[in-house]
């Protein structure tokens, strides 16, 4: 990551990326690194930055941009270390919340922390009209951590750890309050929902909500995704959750050394609607979610599928890193 303070002549990139989504033309993998760098180190004037994100917001980021906005984004912070054992770290982004279902991003966690799963989840505290997974984990007793050292510890503890963006990348956490200035999403929204924290590879749940992010993510992951950091799954979003709907099981495919496979089919309806809470609060969500692990309340399927293949797959990564290890 660039330590410089100079200010960063964007204009030749906003020349490029500034002309509409079908004048405008992609840039490289490395100028977007550079570019995205000097942006979260503050080298970029103000109206400079609003340009970018906007150009970027209408011409739709490419397969090239992502991975060198990527890049720069994972350098902006420490990542994190994972506990040794037979499972890889699973990591679970939460940058939405949920307004019609509850918000059940905290079941999956806790289900995979308790079968040995390293689980980092990563997300926003608060999101205005929402139900945040930060606000129902505060429920269940699961505190944010502090720092990266306390979510490191709460994984060697087989517990799931909780961290929001802005304690663990207050850069991009900054990218991300744009919002509230511009009024859009930004390129860093879908960064923080891809990105992969930790040193050594791990297995990361992905989410999208427009249809056209499938065909970019889905070509990123086969082909310009560094395979020795782990796998990922990608999933159509249960209200931008990176949960299963517990009514209906979405398609998930599985990115792995450039191949993708499905693992689980597109479903319309579950055989059998489960019981969930009707009251959609924090609280009630919780108290549900606590009748779940207690074994009163079945898993709902297509969560208890998802994390059958987080198990099978995050073994699998766990193995792989193994077999590759030198012997000392």
């Amino acid at each position: 990551m660039t330590t410089t303070h100079e200010p960063f002549p964007a204009a030749r990139f906003i020349k490029e990326i500034g002309r509409g989504k079908n004048g405008a033309r992609s840039m490289t993998r490395d100028d977007a690194h550079d570019l995205y760098e000097a942006m979260l180190n503050g080298r970029v004037s103000d109206l400079e930055l609003g340009g970018i994100l906007l150009s970027m917001r209408i011409k739709g980021e490419s397969v090239e941009e992502i991975a060198g906005f990527l890049d720069a984004a994972e350098a902006s912070f420490e990542p994190f270390n994972a506990p040794p054992g037979q499972f890889a770290p699973v990591v679970i982004p939460t940058y939405n919340g949920a307004r019609k279902m509850a918000n059940l991003t905290p079941l999956l966690a806790m289900l995979l922390a308790r079968e040995g799963v390293p689980v980092l989840v990563h997300g926003v505290a608060t999101d205005l009209g929402r139900v945040a997974t930060a606000e129902v984990f505060a429920e269940l007793g699961v505190v944010a951590a502090r720092h990266r050292s306390e979510a490191e510890e709460s994984m060697s503890q087989g517990k799931p750890a909780f961290i929001t963006i802005e304690t663990m990348a207050p850069k991009l956490a900054h990218m991300l309050s744009l919002r509230r200035i511009l009024g859009v999403r930004n390129s860093t929204h879908t960064l923080v929902k891809i990105m992969q924290p930790f040193a050594g590879p791990a297995l990361r749940l992905v989410s999208y909500t427009h249809p056209e992010y499938l065909e970019m993510l889905g070509e990123y992951f086969t082909t310009a995704a560094l395979h020795e950091r782990g796998d990922a799954f990608l999933m159509r979003g249960t209200e931008g959750e990176t949960v299963a709907n517990a009514n209906k099981a979405q398609q998930i495919d599985w990115f792995h050394g450039g191949l993708r496979t499905t693992l689980v089919p597109k479903q319309t309806l579950v055989g059998e609607l489960p019981l969930l809470p009707e009251d959609k609060s924090a609280a009630a969500t919780a108290g549900w979610i606590q009748s779940v692990l207690k074994g009163e309340v079945a898993v709902p399927p297509p969560i208890a599928e998802q994390v059958a293949q987080c198990l099978l797959v995050s073994r699998t990564v766990a193995s792989r890193q193994h077999v590759s290890e030198p012997i000392a």
